[in-house]
């Protein structure tokens, strides 16, 4: 048996723990009855860790942890995207910085270097996932870009293509000017910016009665260029007689027809809408179905197209300006009015996105979301919490046809040929150079897939699909997708989807969505914000099991968490995080505990435990109900209950009363009760060990193997990861309704008598007359257990009685079905400490009025940053509590 050091510092004994669980192969798949596997979600090839990795991470990890420790077939996947538009962006930008253009070194070249930039920068995140403890199989990575998965990709895009599912299109798609590319609207980030609702009047060709123009609004005067009819509502009677009049387009002398449309709210604006097919979504089914002209203004940079005159060559801004001060200099500006809205960005690069008519790649999603949505219906695929069920339902029931295509480089080439001198064309599951048909050169489609496309097939093509492979027979379906609420759409369904088509099964049994980490005033996290934790500064201020332990303690029924994280305003580095602090202070408990048990073990033989006193019995039953309770919340998805439940039962129950109350018979007992104890203790602290290792793997490890066997078996297992968990079959005998309730009568007396000692600052071990009011059956219950209480709680005198009334001098609590009174009147001054509490609740009544008074005011509200805000309604509801707790304080001193 190996002597604890005094304690446990986990920079230095976390990273030993992982390179011994890795050298020993714990990590990889192993066999077992049942099946537990699990896919990453792969986090992008360029990518560092961040709050949602780390928080998604560590469910996994307890979860898979959990059920290795069952003796499941476990099997963790790893794995990483290749990120096409953030690869191909940082490629371009250290290219740039070189003096090199993309475009003229060509493809092949540039595809070496993206090759070469994941080769040196890819492993961050892995090696992060790994210093965090996460017993994922390291020794066996995947990667959407590796020969394997490409094949793969290219089986699904060529199967669905000759089935009809996948077609190429004119559309309006969502483009980026900056990276050049397409962008679907799931990855599109909206942001509300100030802008303006320009009045612009459009000539009647001829006028209609008194009227010899209508006035459109708009947010985008620039578009105009581009307009080819102008739309009203069916339901608007005022401008029924203007429908199918003509306006002549200012600048660009293009007559164009006024019609009613559906799409067109009456009231919206003016009533009249500008209808540009090209740059709008609305516009462009408005357009298909009253045949309307395409015009496409913008070129790939989203500047203005050649034939515009003067306009010719501008970029959006300016030819907004400058269109503004046209319509103005011609009388044509009516008049223009301040708007906040909402416009879309560039998930990666921030750029405003235009609304872009171009030829794109789309699946054709009719005949593959029913059997998706019927799987989820009929309870195959369960989502965790079950709210999210609707929320996916609603997505597939809208679901519209999926441009899969981008105008990247790196990433998957859509297989598709093309000859340059028939009309032949085809998808292919291998490369070809001359045409079938005709023996001329081919040309392969320019686009790349989106990465969502080919990380769809996650579950099964990382099991080596299309090949029939035993780990895709043994490991597929999976059993539980842990994720992000954003992506259900983007990821989840279209897993469902394909899975289900190309191997007739589910993806996965369950989906747990976590909630999503919000900065401690609320907002989201992020680089550009300032306001984003780092993981591994969290790891490296208080090691990655006090991370670990308080990501899982946040996850509640709520949608959103807040991290409590203090941010350097300067450095941008972590200054604290009282949370995490919290959870490190529960490690070090845990090891100090431990500690205490493995240096009072002289002597010690291992057996069974046995109950010899009442608190014996007490925790035995309490250490047996922990057992099923951890078993329940594991199997059911409640990590956070889990969590929290762990913590309450190892430091209140284990540590501050069972531990407490063994030391007399471990320090002075007889042979005969010292063994007894040290067998108990073993027993509970081992069987603790493993309740907490699947979010405290490092610290729990690390103890079990100072530790000697108990009698849970014979210490046999290497590590603990791969110790048995306990099963709670084993532990029913140990329940004893009897023993808790009795137990948890004396213990509410106890610290009934501790309490008011830390209340009214008395010394520990002052002896108290403490008297209680109860029933027949609490009152027997007490009297038998009188010695144990007065000797534990330091209780000069203790009356139980049926009818009592309050001593003079005492304080009253009401715990449950107990009166207790506690006597305190010849130990304290009870009018100077009533005074002192009076003016204490004096001066914190004047800071909360002072801060209620600001909190209602318009002025700060509006001036004042959100976590100022923030701070201030915080403090004031503390404030609230404070002045609560101590009004009736004062009524028992009075």
């Amino acid at each position: 048996m190996e002597d604890m050091p005094k304690t446990f510092d986990p920079q230095l004994v976390e990273p030993q723990l992982i390179q011994e669980w890795i050298n020993a192969g714990v990590y990889q798949r192993n066999k077992g009855v049942g099946d537990c596997t699990v896919v990453i979600p792969p986090p992008n090839v360029t990518g560092i860790l961040h709050m949602g990795h780390a928080m998604d991470d560590t469910i996994q990890d307890t979860f898979v942890r959990y059920n290795r420790m069952r003796g499941r077939s476990t099997r963790w996947i790893l794995g990483t995207d290749h990120a096409g538009i953030a690869t191909q962006t940082k490629v371009d930008k250290k290219l740039k910085s070189e003096g090199i253009s993309r475009l003229a070194i060509g493809r092949e070249k540039f595809l070496d270097a993206c090759w070469d930039w994941t080769r040196e920068y890819g492993g961050t995140i892995v090696n992060q996932i790994k210093r965090m403890g996460c017993s994922i199989d390291f020794s066996d990575p995947k990667f959407t870009m590796s020969d394997e998965y490409a094949h793969a990709v290219r089986t699904v895009f060529v199967k669905w293509y000759h089935d009809g599912l996948i077609y190429r299109g004119k559309r309006i798609v969502n483009w980026c000017p900056q990276c050049c590319t397409a962008i679907s609207d799931d990855e599109a980030e909206y942001r509300d910016e100030k802008g303006h609702l320009w009045y612009m009047r459009y000539p009647l060709v001829n006028p209609v009665g008194s009227t010899t123009y209508i006035t459109v609004a708009t947010t985008r005067p620039e578009t105009m260029l581009g307009d080819t009819g102008v739309a009203v509502s069916p339901s608007d009677d005022e401008k029924a007689p203007l429908v199918g009049a003509r306006v002549m387009l200012p600048i660009v002398n293009r007559e164009i027809e006024i019609f009613s449309d559906w799409h067109v709210e009456k009231g919206f604006g003016t009533g009249f809408v500008k209808v540009t097919p090209a740059h709008d979504p609305n516009d462009y089914a408005m357009g298909m179905t009253h045949n309307l002209e395409q015009i496409n203004i913008f070129d790939e940079h989203a500047h203005v197209q050649p034939g515009y005159g003067e306009f010719s060559g501008m970029d959006r801004d300016e030819c907004r300006a400058a269109i503004v001060r046209w319509f103005d200099e011609h009388g044509l500006l009516d008049h223009v009015e301040e708007l906040n809205h909402s416009v879309m960005h560039c998930y990666r690069c921030d750029t405003a996105l235009e609304p872009w008519l171009s030829e794109q790649w789309f699946v054709a999603v009719d005949k593959l979301k029913e059997p998706a949505l019927k799987v989820v219906d009929d309870g195959d695929v369960v989502f965790h919490p079950q709210r999210w069920t609707q929320t996916y339902r609603t997505w597939m029931e809208n679901l519209k046809d999926w441009c899969i295509s981008r105008q990247l480089w790196w990433g998957h080439r859509i297989p598709v040929f093309y000859c340059t001198s028939c009309s032949w064309k085809d998808a292919l599951p291998q490369d070809v150079d001359v045409c079938p048909q005709c023996g001329s050169a081919v040309v392969q489609d320019e686009n790349v897939l989106d990465t969502w496309f080919s990380s769809q097939l996650w579950t099964f093509a990382t099991q080596g699909w299309p090949l029939q492979t035993d780990e895709l027979s043994q490991h597929h379906p999976t059993k539980v997708l842990v994720t992000a609420r954003d992506i259900i759409a983007l990821w989840v369904a279209r897993m469902i989807m394909s899975s289900l088509y190309f191997t007739g099964d589910i993806p996965f049994h369950d989906v747990f969505i976590y909630a999503t980490i919000l900065a401690k005033d609320g907002s989201r996290m992020s680089k550009s914000k300032g306001n984003g934790v780092d993981p591994m500064e969290l790891i490296q201020k208080y090691g990655a099991d006090a991370m670990r332990y308080n990501l899982l303690t946040l996850i509640t029924g709520n949608q959103d968490v807040k991290f409590d994280a203090v941010i350097d305003k300067k450095t941008k580095k972590l200054k604290e995080s009282p949370r995490t602090e919290q959870a490190r202070a529960f490690v070090t408990k845990i090891w100090n505990a431990s500690r205490f048990v493995q240096m009072n073990l002289n002597g010690y033989i291992p057996g069974d435990p046995k109950v010899r006193t009442a608190e014996d019995a007490w925790m035995l039953s309490r250490l047996a109900r922990m057992v099923v309770r951890a078993t329940s919340q594991l199997e059911h998805y409640e990590f956070g209950d889990y969590a929290r439940d762990i913590q309450t039962f190892f430091r209140n129950e284990v540590c501050d009363w069972y531990i407490e109350l063994c030391k007399s018979r471990l320090l002075h007992g007889s042979a005969e009760e010292t063994l007894e104890v040290q067998r108990n203790l073993v027993f509970v602290l081992d069987t603790s060990l493993r309740l907490m290792h699947p979010v405290m793997p490092h610290v729990t490890e690390k103890i079990w193997q100072s530790l000697p066997a108990s009698a849970l078996d014979d210490h046999s297992s290497s590590f603990l990861m791969v110790a048995p968990w306990p099963k709670s079959e084993q532990f029913e005998q140990f329940i004893n309704d009897d023993a808790e309730r009795d137990f948890e009568l004396a213990r509410t007396v106890i610290s009934t008598a501790r309490s008011t000692r830390a209340r009214y600052r008395l010394s520990p071990k002052e002896q108290l007359d403490v008297y209680v009011k109860c029933d027949a059956a609490q009152l027997q219950v007490l009297n038998e257990r009188r010695s144990f209480i007065q000797s534990v709680g330091f209780i000069k005198s203790l009356t139980v009685e049926e009818h009592l009334e309050k001593p003079a001098g005492c304080v009253a609590y009401v715990e449950g079905l107990l009166e207790l009174y506690v006597h305190v009147g010849n130990l304290v001054d009870l009018a100077a400490e009533a005074k002192r509490l009076q003016q204490d609740i004096e001066q914190k009544q004047v800071e909360l009025d002072k801060i209620a008074a600001l909190v209602e005011q318009p002025a700060f509200l509006n001036k004042a940053k959100p976590e100022i805000i923030e701070q201030k309604k915080a403090r004031m509801h503390e404030l609230m509590s404070t002045i609560e707790k101590m009004r009736a304080a004062l009524v028992q001193l009075q």
